[in-house]
Formats: C-alpha cells, structure tokens, sequence
C-alpha cells in the first residue's frame, strides 16, 4: 500500500451515519438536502432519526448523502476515477488533503443544477438511442415483427 494513502485519514472514517447526518442538517437544513440530492427521506416530514433509518436500509442513498458529506460539506477535492467507483466510505483520502470550509449553496443553484442535470441525462439517452441503432417495429397483432428481416427470437422479445 502507498504510504501517501491512508484509510484512516478519510473524514468518514469513525463517523456514524446519525453524527454525519446531524452535522450536514445543522449546516445546510433538509431544504437543501432535498433540493441537492433528491432524496424523499429529506421532504416529507423530515427528521435525523427517520433519514437515518431510511439511508441504513439503502445504499444509493446512503452513498449520495456521504459523498455530500465529503465534497460538499467538507469540501475536499473530487475522487479520482477508480476511487470514485468505491463506496465513500472505502475511498483513500491522500494525507495532504485536508478538509475545508463547507460549500455555499442555495437553492437558486439546485435549481440551475438540477435542469443541467435532466438536460445531459436527455442528450445521454438521445445518443443511446443512436449508438444503439434502437428503431421500433410494427408488429402484427400476434406479436410478430413487421420487419422485412426475420428475427428467430423475436417471439421470445416482449
């Protein structure tokens, strides 16, 4: 293992879910937990018991929160590629990375980020679309393409 990475020296590491939690609701409010992370737990009738028990029972969840946690409310610089793929709680935090002042946010820049959001994810699905080659066929009422091609698993496709 490098000597310049260490485990321990991850913000999360000894941190419980519920300490986390109280720390970033403190500081931001479930406003704009919400508005950042979309996360229902954080709207209807918010609490740092239910979200807790909510983010126990589901990883994504749990993940999103504790990344916000990491660059957000401790601002540390963004995961390189590989540790990205890592759960936040395993990722490696070099030594000389320190955390910092919590970012500012507001729910002006939710906003401005959620509709950039929605519009890359419309052009990922519109160039999926395309790469793919994906055109829908005609079918007959037993189910059969219409195509001119014969498609031997078409039966199996529904």
């Amino acid at each position: 293992m490098n000597t310049a990475i260490d485990y321990k020296n991850n913000p999360l590491h000894g941190v419980s879910l519920k300490q986390l939690l109280t720390e970033i609701v403190d500081h931001y409010g479930f406003e704009i937990l919400y508005a950042y992370l979309n996360i229902n737990c954080f709207n209807n009738n918010p609490s740092v018991d239910s979200s807790v028990k909510f983010l126990k029972k589901t990883d994504w969840a749990r993940e999103k929160v504790e990344a916000f946690y990491l660059y957000q409310y401790k601002n540390l610089p963004k995961a390189s590629a590989e540790q990205f793929e890592l759960p936040p709680r395993d990722r490696v935090v070099q030594k000389d990375q320190k955390p910092g002042l919590p970012v500012e946010l507001s729910l002006e820049d939710a906003d401005r980020l959620r509709e950039r959001r929605a519009r890359k994810a419309a052009l990922h699905d519109q160039d999926a679309g395309h790469r793919t080659g994906t055109v829908r066929r005609a079918s007959n009422r037993s189910g059969d393409s219409v195509s001119g091609s014969s498609d031997p698993w078409a039966k199996w496709k529904k």
